[in-house]
């Protein structure tokens, strides 16, 4: 995917001039913080001599770039848009674009009392094992995971499948909206072990003022108006953390199951 990087059409060029495809990655791009297929990739690849692609996720750009690049292979440079965090870093063809801070949104002691709350409820979970890092800081949000996201593959799918009988993650929710009602936040699940927080309006959304700024990008030059984004994710639910970018009515939402069925979709809608 990447040897061919510099020969795809430049963005206003493209067959399908105005339409973008943006990806969630885990369980849509990847199987949940493992690395994408071969085959996955040599398809992005094909579907990008077509139309404009980008992914958007929740992780920061570090763990998109271990499930989605190579040690020697940016993940940059496999996209024309990677929106990290769901877009509050975010990059353009391979080049970084403006990017907002959680922590300066929300202020230090705002953040401590989350924080401190959290980690007294966690300490009162019981669930099979538990390991560490339970609260993971990000530039635009903070995940939180009741088993730590230190587990291993198979420590997350045995969490995955209790959290699943015991609704772990809804209800400590569920007590984070009513405490915190106050600081306007959006408490969104995602994945196998974890859910994100952040401020309203910096879901998955948040990425599409990037997209709806290409008709007059920021290098200047031909423009493109996207008129048509598809999106593809799998927490397409209500409370999943691609609901509201699903949803949304600049877009045409496709919920899959698993890569292979974001292959299928793939293959089906652009004959490829």
């Amino acid at each position: 995917m990447a040897a061919a990087a510099s020969v795809y059409p430049t963005l206003d060029q493209r067959p399908i001039k105005n339409t973008i495809c943006l990806f969630d990655v885990d369980g849509t791009l990847t199987p949940a913080r493992r690395s994408a297929s071969p085959e996955m990739l040599q398809l992005l690849s094909a579907l990008r001599h077509k139309c404009a692609i980008g992914f958007v996720g929740g992780s920061d750009l570090v763990k998109q770039q271990e499930q989605l690049g190579t040690p020697s292979i940016l993940v940059t440079s496999l996209f024309d848009f990677c929106f990290a965090e769901n877009g509050l870093t975010a990059y353009r063809m391979g080049v970084p674009l403006v990017s907002q801070s959680f922590i300066k949104w929300l202020g230090e002691d705002n953040y401590k009392e989350l924080v401190n709350f959290c980690l007294v409820y966690i300490a009162g979970i019981d669930c099979p094992v538990k390991r560490g890092t339970f609260i993971e800081f990000r530039n635009g949000m903070v995940n939180i995971s009741p088993v730590g996201r230190n587990a291993s593959i198979q420590e997350r799918n045995e969490y995955s499948a209790y959290d699943k009988e015991h609704q772990i993650r809804e209800k400590f929710v569920a007590v984070l909206k009513e405490k915190f009602s106050h600081l306007g936040l959006t408490f969104s699940i995602g994945g196998q072990i974890s859910f994100d927080v952040f401020p309203a309006g910096w879901d998955k959304t948040y990425c599409l003022q990037h997209v709806a700024a290409e008709k007059n990008p920021p290098e200047g030059g031909p423009g493109v108006d996207y008129t048509t984004i598809h999106f593809f994710g799998d927490k397409t639910f209500k409370g999943g953390n691609d609901y509201e970018i699903y949803e949304d009515s600049r877009t045409v939402g496709h919920s899959v199951t698993s890569p292979d069925d974001t292959m299928r979709e793939l293959k089906e809608l652009f004959g490829l």
